[in-house]
């Protein structure tokens, strides 16, 4: 898996004018932000401090900083006042998210023997409220979290977990919008003909996520496929043999052994895939080609879910039917550590409210809880060809669905859901297939979910990611609809 570490500007905030009037504030406050950037560093960030901040001169010099470095999130810590004045500037040159942390350091005041000085060290919810209207009037975003900076005793410890939880998800969001940001993502063949609502502007992409589409041709792939030596398709081979179990013909009349011809051309592919990604530092792969009468295309487009399905597992997110926007929800989704696996709607199951999802391509064979399955299939239902297919399912417990669709005047939009997947048997097709079960009954988790127009796949992950994902559309700057 790609590891993208953020990088996160951070800056305190203070009026110079205390520093004189209250000796040692200013020191105090200073190892406040340390505590701060400390944190914020063992979540896995690189951090770009200003310092304090405490006049518009240096507020500006930290503006130039965040903008050399290019942050892709701003943390605004509040020590103490500061007019905003101060605090706009260091926002503005960069232009990127801004994090405002409004973080007290004691659950309460002693109020009758609290003189002025440790009252300005602990009032920085004073100015938050004046910062957020300048930031809202000159169209910077931003967000707040309020709580304790240090643990608590008893009632008030809620609100230092909450505040820092809060934290830990905005910057694992910033991490995976950087990782996204920097990608390429392979485009391989074409669209599958007819499917009006994976067709995707690569435009679109570059412009509204700054990821890079690779344009590829079936030929880049032959080249490689062609110079894979006889000691990588041995190593694919154990490779494979590690990863997957084989399994034998089913009651279904398209299924047949995995003979080994088959496994030798599958694991040449599978190495010329290896090499694809390498050649053109691909961080993600979209594919699909349907090729005619038996020609050297079909027979390799008919060839790949076994070796993408590798390529997905160790972090190379690829789909098929050539839809790019679900590759991208599959990314945000291994990125958060939650797999991501090429997933559409199978069927509704109205004796135990749950739905059946799962595909015929490449899956995220690391979130299964069973070793997945090879399985041999004298057509591929839809397409053209035959060869090898995977059948697993993704672990029971929470899951996520995220898709990637696109409204009509041209913005990319994000749908999520949360819910379970859930024990019981499922088909012997060659196919991913997993039992989900949502907040809403199967009827009425199809409607809301069709309602906001999404595509015909989605990502599916393991773990309740929502917050994260929220999170993610907001600094993406994308509509998330959140069904159920």
């Amino acid at each position: 898996m790609q590891n993208t570490k953020a990088k996160i500007g951070v800056f305190g905030i203070g009026l110079a004018a205390y520093w004189p009037q209250f000796e040692g504030l200013k020191e105090r406050l200073e190892r406040y932000q340390k505590q701060v950037e400390a944190r914020i560093a063992e979540m896995g960030a690189e951090i770009v401090s200003a310092g304090l901040v405490d006049d518009a001169p240096g507020a500006r010099e930290a503006g130039d900083l965040f903008t050399r470095e290019n942050v892709d999130l701003i943390v605004c810590y509040v020590g103490t006042y500061s007019t905003s004045s101060q605090v706009l500037p260091a926002v503005q040159r960069r232009r990127a998210p801004v994090l405002i942390l409004n973080l007290q350091p004691i659950p309460a005041l002693d109020y009758l023997d609290t003189d002025t000085a440790e009252w300005l060290a602990n009032c920085c919810a004073c100015c938050v409220p004046e910062i957020s209207n300048a930031f809202a009037r000159s169209r910077i975003q931003f967000n707040v979290v309020s709580g304790l900076l240090s643990p608590a005793d008893g009632h008030a410890q809620q609100y230092y977990e909450r505040a820092w939880n809060e934290i830990e998800e905005w910057i694992q969001a910033a991490s995976v919008m950087r990782s996204v940001s920097y990608s390429r993502i392979g485009f391989l063949g074409h669209t599958y003909p007819g499917m009006l609502d994976m067709y995707s502007d690569f435009t679109m992409h570059h412009a509204q996520l700054g990821t890079h589409i690779e344009v590829l041709e079936m030929d880049d792939l032959h080249k490689r496929v062609s110079a894979v030596t006889d000691a990588e398709i041995s190593a694919k081979i154990d490779e494979i043999g590690r990863v997957f179990d084989i399994a034998e013909p089913g009651r279904d009349r398209i299924s047949m052994p995995v003979t080994e011809e088959a496994m030798q051309w599958t694991a040449r592919v599978a190495a010329g895939l290896d090499r694809l990604t390498q050649d053109f530092d691909l961080h993600g792969l979209t594919y699909y080609y349907r090729g005619l009468d038996g020609n050297p295309n079909e027979e390799l487009g008919a060839s790949l879910i076994v070796g993408n399905s590798l390529l997905t597992a160790r972090g190379i997110p690829a789909s098929g039917e050539g839809d790019l926007k679900t590759c991208v929800a599959m990314m945000m989704m291994d990125r958060f550590r939650a797999g991501g696996s090429y997933t559409e709607f199978y069927a509704m199951d109205f004796n135990e409210d749950f739905i059946l999802m799962g595909h015929d391509g490449p899956g995220h064979i690391a979130i299964s809880d069973e070793k997945p399955v090879l399985r041999g299939l004298g057509l591929y239902h839809g397409k053209r060809g035959y060869g090898i297919s995977v059948e697993f399912k993704v672990r029971t417990g929470p899951i996520t669905i995220l898709a990637m669709t696109q409204t009509a005047d041209g913005r990319l939009k994000m749908l999520a859901a949360e819910g379970e997947s859930i024990p019981g048997d499922t088909m012997k097709i060659g196919n991913t297939n997993s039992r989900l079960k949502f907040s809403l009954d199967p009827a009425a988790f199809m409607n809301a979910w069709c309602e906001e127009a999404p595509t015909h796949h989605c990502a599916l992950g393991i773990g309740h990611q929502l917050g994260r994902i929220r999170k993610l559309a907001r600094l993406l700057n994308l509509e998330l609809a959140v069904i159920g």
